[in-house]
């Protein structure tokens, strides 16, 4: 049984499934209508419906949420979950949150962003030479995904790192994304995840073989940014680094 069949049996062998451009499209529309996870839909939900004061008179997107980028990028950057009242408002994955901002302006300083900001779908931003994703695809209570939610969604990025056929490398921000990762890809034993960790996987399988450098950061949430765990510099370092380890340097 190969990679792919392990985590996406329910998916025929004979079934054509489209590629590049296309097949991330299709992709998007799966994510966003899943509902295999009711803690996280009726959680998403009840946060869609009761909104936050500040975001009252806004519609959220309230549904799974799916990948965004360049789809001939050599660079990944995965991170936990959509934030209930950023991506889960906005509908795309880090926009509209304090961690989405952190991450779009280190992007933006490496010139893999066409603007430093991040507000919402149709805000005009780009990425070049990267696309970034999350492990789990749905706002988790106090952005706790279980095991068994995590395992669920793991389909979708398995598609997702066989459609993103020019990887070389991914920015896994948190040890929950590193670790989802190293899982998916059944490296044992498993790298340790740290600031600055890199380590080489291999992904696929037979003559689909390729090796991806995985870069770690901690994650740009406001745990790590307000107390100093991690600082600008620090995320610009690692997002460098898996720039290089990417071939866009």
């Amino acid at each position: 049984m190969s990679w792919v069949s392990t985590y996406c049996s329910d998916v025929a062998s004979t079934t054509p499934q489209p590629t590049g451009s296309e097949g991330l499209d299709q992709l998007a529309r799966e994510i966003a209508h899943c509902r295999r996870c009711q803690r996280l839909v009726d959680w998403r939900e009840q946060v869609a419906r009761e909104r936050r004061a500040a975001y009252r008179d806004e519609e959220y997107w309230g549904r799974p949420v799916p990948g965004f980028g360049d789809p001939q990028a050599p660079l990944l950057v995965l991170g936990l979950a959509p934030a209930a009242h950023g991506a889960n408002r906005t509908g795309r994955i880090f926009t509209g949150d304090r961690s989405g901002d952190w991450l779009y302006r280190a992007l933006h300083r490496a010139g893999l962003a066409n603007q430093a900001t991040s507000v919402s779908r149709d805000d005009g931003l780009a990425l070049s030479g990267v696309w970034v994703t999350s492990a789990v695809r749905c706002a988790p209570p106090q952005n706790r995904p279980t095991p068994e939610e995590r395992l669920a969604c793991t389909p979708f990025l398995v598609r997702e790192l066989e459609l993103l056929s020019h990887l070389r490398a991914v920015l896994c921000l948190g040890a929950f994304a590193w670790n989802a990762l190293c899982d998916l890809v059944g490296t044992r034993p498993r790298p340790r995840f740290g600031h600055g960790a890199q380590a080489e996987v291999t992904l696929g399988e037979g003559d689909a073989v390729r090796p991806l450098r995985l870069v770690g950061s901690f994650h740009p949430s406001q745990q790590n940014t307000f107390t100093g765990r991690l600082t600008e510099t620090m995320l610009d370092e690692a997002v460098s680094a898996a720039r290089g380890a990417a071939g866009l340097a």
